[in-house]
């Protein structure tokens, strides 16, 4: 793509996102106020009072919300170190052992935090009814640590309560080299009378982590997913405006970020309503409930979920339920995006290195619209071959821009040039080109993946800014191979502006560069091969044909 019609087509892109974002606050629905009881405690979803004071908890207010604190439970893994709260069996905390925090961090990578700052991201369950245990409930621990044994496939991580003749046991089950976690209830009733509870599974997140760079801006809000509704994402402000409430049998919810996701997954066939709540000013709740029926004096019930927690690898995410690998959102081109990102896996499959397999899936896609690009670039390598004659009728009409038009459209049509000829193969290539720049942006197995040398991150931004220097030398000499504006101010405005746009490389992930450099590269071996080619004819005209 030569470097005015990426210009052109980039303003006219954010022209467009203006106008929705104008559009979408303009019919935005009316923000609804919540409703702050001293009475009620907003983060147990249909929790009344005489249930709350049951479990001993203290109703706080929407602006005084916070976690409660107990007895830590400390879970070791081949993929966690997981912490899980005695007050309400919380997984607090998540580390995950195979996800370094950053390039130059050694540390491992923190998924789950309830600390204030820099993250609060809490999974909560509990259930719902009277004398039944909540998120605030107190439960009790055989051991305050766990640990998966080697030869071991499974570690169970059971919590118990009990109180007025209803006992309750939370089952946390981890699997190796797996991150969904089951998340199981067994209740057993020995009342005289029966119970009818219901159970809910939440996330609570703040509004201010995990937002990406504003440069790179990444989504951090909640999602959720039907089959009825497909996939859909929610930000944290669309939570505050009109809170979600949903009536579903099936699906799931989560929050989401860069690159991973926790999600609750109920048990399937459960009837479940989706909801979101504001808590306070940064805080939030996604989550869903069910009603289970009613448990019979003597008789146990079992209720069991799961909790994805982990990176959005595409094969885990497909295995653990429906719909879920759609967090590794490629936005409306997701139907370009995906059959990308099967080629690029099959193709590192075979040469184990990502950076290679970039440049290979990109030599392919070149290949792919080989002749398309080659029908562009013919018509402004014939338009390049006019730029003489165009300025000389530029000096001939001076400003009379009517007869410079007339006599321009003359030439086009007398040398039989479409001077739009080189637009739709572009236009044609440009959702391909927009669903692989999203497509790397969003691969998880690109982060932390080397390439060589210098470069020990595909996800990171080039440490030595070589691959952004590089980028920017190309779309400088793609610029001279182009026709030339016959008006002065923007030829020179055309020499500057690849120089400005390679600023914004820089900033880019390598990966991302790596792929626009390749592309590059190949368009000008191609334009510069067409444009000699069509240089050569137009010498053999102008000589009757004589060689």
């Amino acid at each position: 793509m030569d470097t005015r019609r990426l210009i052109l087509f980039v303003i006219f892109s954010m022209s467009i996102l203006m106008l929705w974002d104008a559009w979408q606050r303009q019919h935005a629905p009316a923000e609804v106020v919540p409703q702050v009881s001293s009475n009620i405690d907003n983060s147990v979803p249909g929790q009344t009072v005489s249930a709350t004071t049951a479990n001993n908890a203290v109703l706080p207010s929407e602006g005084d919300y916070k976690l409660l604190t107990g007895q830590r439970i400390s879970v070791t893994t081949d993929l966690y170190n997981a912490v899980i709260e005695t007050t309400g069996g919380d997984l607090r905390r998540l580390e995950l052992l195979k996800h370094r925090a950053a390039e130059n961090d050694k540390s491992n990578f923190i998924l789950l935090d309830d600390a204030a700052k820099p993250m609060t991201y809490v999974a909560q369950t509990g259930l719902i009814g009277t004398d039944l245990p909540s998120h605030k409930a107190v439960f009790t621990s055989a051991a305050p640590s766990y640990q998966l044994q080697d030869g071991k496939d499974s570690l169970e991580v059971r919590l118990s309560w009990a109180g007025n003749g209803i006992t309750v046991d939370k089952i946390y089950t981890f699997h190796r080299n797996k991150y969904a976690i089951d998340v199981n209830y067994e209740i057993k009733n020995d009342t005289a009378s029966a119970i009818t509870p219901a159970v809910y599974y939440q996330i609570v997140h703040d509004n201010e982590s995990n937002q990406g760079s504003k440069l790179m801006p990444t989504f951090t809000g909640g999602s959720y997913y039907t089959e009825a509704t497909k996939f859909k994402k929610l930000k944290f402000a669309n939570m505050e405006k009109e809170p979600l409430k949903l009536d579903t049998n099936d699906g799931w919810v989560g929050l989401l970020q860069h690159y991973f996701v926790g999600a609750w997954i109920p048990k399937d066939g459960l009837a479940r309503e989706f909801y979101t709540k504001k808590l306070n000013e940064h805080m939030f709740i996604i989550g869903t409930k069910s009603t289970l029926g009613s448990i019979a004096p003597g008789a146990s019930l079992n209720v069991p979920a799961r909790l994805f927690a982990g990176p959005q690898i595409q094969k885990d995410l497909k295995e653990t339920a429906p719909g879920l690998e759609y967090t590794v959102d490629y936005g409306w081109l997701t139907v370009v995006a995906s059959p990308l990102f099967w080629l690029l896996s099959k193709i590192h499959g075979v040469v184990g290195n990502w950076g290679v397999a970039i440049i290979l899936l990109t030599v392919l896609i070149k290949a792919a619209f080989f002749k398309l690009s080659a029908t562009s670039y013919r018509s402004m390598a014939k338009m390049r071959e006019l730029a003489p004659r165009l300025q000389a009728m530029k000096e001939k009409f001076g400003d009379d821009k009517q007869k410079m038009q007339q006599a321009m459209m003359e030439m086009y049509k007398k040398e039989k040039i479409n001077p739009m000829g080189g637009c739709l193969p572009i236009v044609v290539q440009i959702p391909v080109f927009i669903s692989l720049y999203w497509m790397l942006l969003g691969t998880i197995e690109l982060r932390h993946a080397p390439f060589f040398g210098w470069i020990h991150d595909l996800s990171a931004i080039d440490p030595y800014y070589i691959l952004p220097i590089l980028m920017g030398a190309t779309m400088i000499i793609q610029t001279y191979l182009n026709p030339p504006p016959t008006d002065p101010i923007q030829a020179k405005v055309m020499k500057v502006m690849p120089v400005v746009f390679s600023v914004f490389f820089f900033f880019f992930p390598a990966g991302l560069v790596l792929y626009w450099l390749v592309n590059n590269v190949l368009s000008i071996t191609q334009q510069w091969y067409i444009n000699k080619t069509i240089h050569a004819e137009t010498l053999l005209q102008k000589s009757g044909g004589k060689r």
